[in-house]
């Protein structure tokens, strides 16, 4: 990929950014703060990057959404799982990440990401090889069948234009992926997910992966407005501080971008900002038979067609 495209898939990713926290923060009614950090030449990794971050706000208590591009002499293990070929190769990557936990409980986590990888195979004079990863995948703490479908329909049409298999691969590819292995658990709904893709060439598969990005807003904020305003108890607030538990579980254990910047040498402050400000853990917790609390387990955290 030359480096005129690369500028063009920074120029993406940056203006993604901006038109998501903007809309986020006129929902919120409190700004994002911006923090533009670089990695110096010398450091294990070399690039740069703004994360935007609003705490404590009417809406979102915590919401994070980073972009980032970056250089490094060794692609991390967590890279190249299924790439044997690149082990140890020189690459370069970009991407914008976000996560977004709601004040109120019945507003659903969600997270979304959208980035390129390129690597130049060692000991070959020939061109990087490219590829794109992303997707979006929805965590509710009490299900709604009509979130849950409304959020899945808009994966399914924003990946529709680039052929009828991919709504259905990617969605079974979230479903395996944001699974609590140790748990035997769903993360959350799922939604759909895609990585190391370059088969539509590189042009028709950054496309898709723009669909996607440029589509989060209109799957999520209407959950997020339908919500946002429903009377909550102690309740059901200890109940997503249990259930944010699980997400720190899996992002600290499982999640391979979180394992990719740390391995990498990336800004840690950056990569923990998918972290939740707070979260509780208690000893086999029980729910009552009957409950929302155990509906969300019986029918959202469970694999199922949605559209």
């Amino acid at each position: 990929m030359s480096s005129i495209e690369l500028s063009v898939v920074r120029t993406f990713l940056l203006g993604l950014q901006e038109r998501i926290t903007s809309t986020i923060a006129e929902v919120d009614g409190q700004p994002f703060v911006a923090d533009a950090w670089q990695k110096e030449p010398g450091e294990t990794l070399q690039g740069n990057g703004i994360t935007k971050i609003l705490e404590q706000g009417r809406v979102f208590e915590r919401a994070g959404c980073g972009f980032s591009h970056v250089r490094g002499h060794r692609l991390p293990p967590s890279a190249t799982q299924h790439r044997p070929e690149l082990a140890g190769a020189p690459f370069e990557a970009m991407g914008v990440s976000l996560v977004f936990h709601p004040r109120n409980p019945y507003v659903p986590t969600v997270h979304m990401n959208v980035r390129m990888l390129a690597a130049t195979p060692l000991g070959q004079d020939c061109e990087p090889v490219c590829w794109f990863g992303g997707g979006m995948d929805l965590t509710p703490f009490y299900g709604f069948d009509e979130d849950a479908v409304h959020f899945h329909q808009v994966c399914k049409d924003t990946l529709m234009p680039f052929g009828a298999d991919k709504y259905p691969r990617f969605k079974q590819w979230c479903d395996e992926y944001f699974y609590l292995k140790h748990r035997q658990e769903q993360r959350g709904i799922g939604g759909v997910f895609f990585d190391d893709f370059q088969e539509l060439g590189l042009a028709q598969s950054f496309a898709m992966m723009q669909s996607v990005g440029d589509s989060f807003l209109q799957a999520y904020l209407p959950i997020v407005e339908r919500r946002q305003d429903t009377p909550y108890s102690a309740k059901e607030r200890d109940f997503q501080l249990y259930r944010r538990g699980r997400y720190v579980e899996f992002n600290l254990v499982w999640y391979r971008g979180t394992h990719f910047g740390l391995q990498s040498g990336g800004r840690t402050e950056s990569i923990l900002l998918s972290m939740p400000p707070l979260a509780s853990w208690s000893y086999q917790r029980p729910n009552e038979i009957g409950s929302p609390e155990e509906r969300l387990y019986k029918e959202f955290l469970v694999r199922r067609e949605w559209v």
